[in-house]
């Protein structure tokens, strides 16, 4: 059986000629191939530049010496037919017809051509790039190149620095893997014995290692391990009762869900169910059924309207159609539309009447539709609206908000009251909230028991 000494170095021998190999291979591609691409965009590039400059008037000779000039770079144009019409690096008259070069064809097919090929003209490698462009009714191919060369050289070099360091790399792991190898033993032998003992469920065994820090760190995990074992029963508890919670929370959800489509499910059931028992039936008292058909159908489809809202608002999806409203107009007409279901209740509007702001109406209409709302359902008196240069404020004299309530009261689906016959989903304030940090505001709650909650919206 070898030595440990003699099993690392061998190791390390066919682990430094593999990296290297392996990583000489890596950076030999990938250099060339990032070389070729980055040129080939530029030459891209280029040939758009050149395209936006030509026009029925242009010298095309001046053009390609300009471009030779400043961009360094070869410039051909040339006709439909393939003729030379301007060349930045050669005669133009002794050169061939162009229209069967492989980069004219390809660029026939597709955007660009590309090629990369030794030009007979100029005794170089060059990368080509062609683009078929119709300028004032004219067809032209605009080529551009670049010559090719000094990329085996730089990968020569850095394949030689990268022997260089896996070599000195190779020596000094080597050396301190000799050194180290006593120890390693030692503390190894230290961890087996301590594994042992975790056989037979000593769960109080403790294990210390300083020699260096992944020593350190696996005799701590390890030491965690009795510790992790006693624990286990209670995490087992904990997440029992978690799922147990989720479980009521959904619960409550699909009751809350249930109970808001069942009661317009219901008055449509039976008052269809009427209409169609007694054909005969008084005229007015048909309108009157259809009036409560209709009105808890729309109820219906506004509940669904809700919930897509606040799936979507959930989601990131709900996109802004902004433009500039008048605030106190959008909540002039919210009131007033508010006033035909709540007779008997009182909006008071104070504040800029002049005032506009950048928002979308239709999801702003509904956070101080929700707002106003909330106000009437928990409030005897006046809702007041104040409106000022920096925020929008809905203030109510009602039964206020518990400190343990105002936590969680923008939650989704979450209610404030419990009680069977609040008729609410839990997704008002989850809308507003949502829909004000849409519009980049700010939502600020503040309530006392008893005294009523005031609701700003600071922009």
């Amino acid at each position: 059986m070898k030595k440990i000494s003699q099993i690392v170095l061998e190791k390390f021998l066919a682990l430094f000629l593999a990296l290297f190999l392996i990583v000489s291979a890596i950076v030999y591609y990938w250099v060339y191939e990032f070389y070729l691409h980055s040129s080939k965009e530029a030459l891209m590039q280029a040939t758009e530049l050149v395209s936006f400059t030509i026009n029925k008037d242009t010298d095309l000779d001046a053009l390609a010496k300009k471009v030779k000039k400043q961009l360094h770079l070869r410039l051909t144009i040339i006709d439909e037919e393939g003729n030379i019409l301007a060349e930045s690096d050669k005669d133009k008259d002794t050169m061939d017809n162009h229209k069967y070069r492989d980069e004219i064809v390809q660029a026939n097919r597709e955007k660009h051509g590309y090629t990369i090929r030794h030009s007979h003209t100029l005794d170089k490698d060059l990368q080509y790039v062609a683009k078929k462009y119709t300028i004032d009714g004219r067809v032209l191919y605009v080529r551009v190149a670049r010559e090719i060369k000094g990329v085996r050289s730089e990968i020569i070099n850095l394949g030689i620095k990268i022997a260089f360091v896996l070599l000195l790399f190779f020596l000094i792991v080597l050396y301190m893997s000799y050194r180290i190898n006593i120890q390693i033993q030692h503390e190894t032998k230290r961890i087996v014995d301590f594994l042992k003992s975790l056989t037979k469920k000593k769960k109080d065994t403790y294990i210390k290692s300083d020699f260096s820090q992944e020593f350190s760190h696996i005799t701590n995990l390890l030491t965690k391990v009795s510790q992790i074992l006693v624990k286990k029963e209670k995490q087992k508890t904990k997440y029992t009762q978690k799922l147990q919670k989720l479980n009521e929370q959904k619960d409550d959800i699909i009751s809350a869900i249930s109970h808001e489509f069942k009661n317009p499910i219901a008055v449509v059931n039976g008052y269809s169910q009427t209409l169609l028992d007694d054909e005969n039936i008084n005229p007015s008292i048909r309108k009157k059924f259809l009036t409560k058909i209709y009105t808890n159908g729309t109820k219906l489809s506004e509940l669904i309207d809700t919930l897509r809202l606040s799936m979507k608002l959930d989601g990131g999806h709900q996109a802004l159609n902004t433009r500039k409203v008048n605030l106190y107009n959008l909540v002039q007409e919210t009131a007033q539309n508010l006033g035909l279901h709540y007779k008997n209740k009182k909006i008071i509007v104070n504040g800029d009447k002049t005032l506009a702001i950048e928002i979308d109406p239709t999801l702003f209409g509904i956070v101080i539709t929700n707002l106003i709302e909330n106000a009437f359902k928990y409030s005897e008196d006046e809702v007041i609206v104040n409106i000022s240069q920096n925020s929008l404020e809905v203030i109510d004299t009602g039964i206020g908000i518990s400190e343990k309530d105002l936590q969680s009261i923008t939650n989704k689906f979450y209610r404030v009251h419990s009680n069977r016959w609040n008729n609410s989903l839990g997704l008002g304030l989850f809308l507003v909230n949502n829909i004000i940090q849409l519009h980049n505001f700010k939502l600020v709650i503040r309530s006392k028991l008893n005294e009523g909650s005031s609701f700003t919206i600071v922009f």
